[in-house]
């Protein structure tokens, strides 16, 4: 096995779109994988819930499981999910909640029986506008804090009232926010504003061997941008441009438990994958292609880029990781236009088992 689709969760009439999602492995071996399942709607501002499947051949097949986990009856939706371990070994939930068109809030839960059961939900965040966040960014230091990279939009003052909020000019450029939590996720504090001109969405951090913390942010400029904390995540440098060159769309980034070295996942528009010359932008979006590659050296330098999907009339955005003995499982949407014209990207959920040795360039 070098790369190969091992699952997908295709769309619906009543179903039209599954996205946004994270693995965790449970006590008895098998794997949980949460994410967004949509009704009716495909947009953003869908009806969603947090649905879930399992797999018990460490992620070779897996089963939808029917009843959600997070319901949505009170909000717009709840989507953007990451999952972590506790210190006493809980299993925790985080999530987005949309409370209205411009105001969003977070959510933890906690499962003590491997996501059989969840408490009630302990609201993370309470700042004014938009509050955004990625799936599976949420991680914990080497120190036990708890780190929740997000992304907060507010509404313009003086914006025409025949504005909505899909439009442009209803929303001032975004701004970073560092959520953190030494107490396991039961109470949670935040950064200052990392404030950048081009604004900012869609974050993902990665704790360095040196304690730094490396924060990257999703941009209109054709690149990502970066800022390091060295405190925890309750200061930042200011934001600079990064070497990931990529369309709006954010990047993942993990560290490969068995080299420590660094796994990035992003679509990296920078030509090393070059598309037809009448590719069709509009159809993926610029989300193609999806690349991943290594960095041996902490980010200074980065190698073995691979395209995992180079399909030019297909978007591929969202990566979520999952490392295995000798593979990653990486789940990330996969769409199209055959899936129709809202938010075709988003809609099919793709999971694909990747050997280490192809990641780092080896058979094959």
């Amino acid at each position: 096995m070098n790369t190969k689709i091992v699952f997908e969760i295709l769309p619906t009439k009543s179903n039209p779109r599954n996205s946004e999602g994270a693995f965790i492995k449970l006590k008895d071996g098998s794997l949980l994988f949460a994410y967004s399942r949509f009704h009716d709607d495909a947009s953003d501002d869908g009806h969603a819930v947090i649905g879930s499947c399992v797999s018990q051949d460490d992620g070779q097949t897996w089963e939808i499981v029917e009843n959600p986990i997070v319901e949505s009856d009170n909000c717009v939706n709840v989507m953007s999910v990451s999952l972590l371990r506790s210190k006493s070994d809980e299993l925790l939930l985080l999530y987005l909640v949309k409370d209205s068109h411009v105001h969003y809030h977070h959510e933890l839960r906690r499962s003590s029986d491997e996501g059989a059961s969840w408490s009630s939900p302990i609201i993370s965040s309470t700042e004014p506008g938009a509050v955004g966040k990625c799936n599976d960014r949420v991680i914990r230091l080497s120190t036990g804090r708890i780190v929740a990279p997000r992304n907060q939009h507010l509404p313009t003052e003086n914006r025409n009232e025949s504005l909505t909020p899909h439009d442009a000019g209803f929303w001032k450029p975004g701004n970073g926010l560092t959520f953190f939590s030494d107490d396991d996720g039961w109470t949670w504090k935040v950064s200052k504003p990392i404030i950048a001109s081009t604004g900012l969405c869609e974050p993902s951090v990665v704790e360095l061997k040196d304690g730094r913390l490396w924060q990257l942010f999703r941009t209109n400029t054709g690149r990502q941008w970066q800022t390091f904390s060295e405190d925890g995540g309750e200061s930042w440098s200011p934001v600079e441009p990064s070497v990931f060159q990529s369309p709006p769309s954010p990047l993942g980034m993990k560290r490969i438990p068995q080299t420590g070295h660094l796994l990035a996942v992003w679509n990296d528009s920078s030509g090393r994958f070059p598309l037809p010359d009448k590719a069709d932008l509009q159809v993926h979006w610029m989300r193609t292609t999806l690349v991943a590659a290594i960095s041996e050296d902490e980010g200074e330098t980065w190698k073995h880029h691979r395209a995992i999907e180079h399909d030019f009339k297909h978007g591929y955005c969202y990566p979520n990781f999952y490392f295995g003995d000798d593979h990653l499982l990486l789940g990330y949407c996969a769409g199209g236009p055959e899936f129709g014209p809202v938010q075709c990207v988003l809609c099919r959920l793709r999971m694909r088992r990747i050997s280490l040795d192809w990641l780092y360039d080896k058979n094959g």
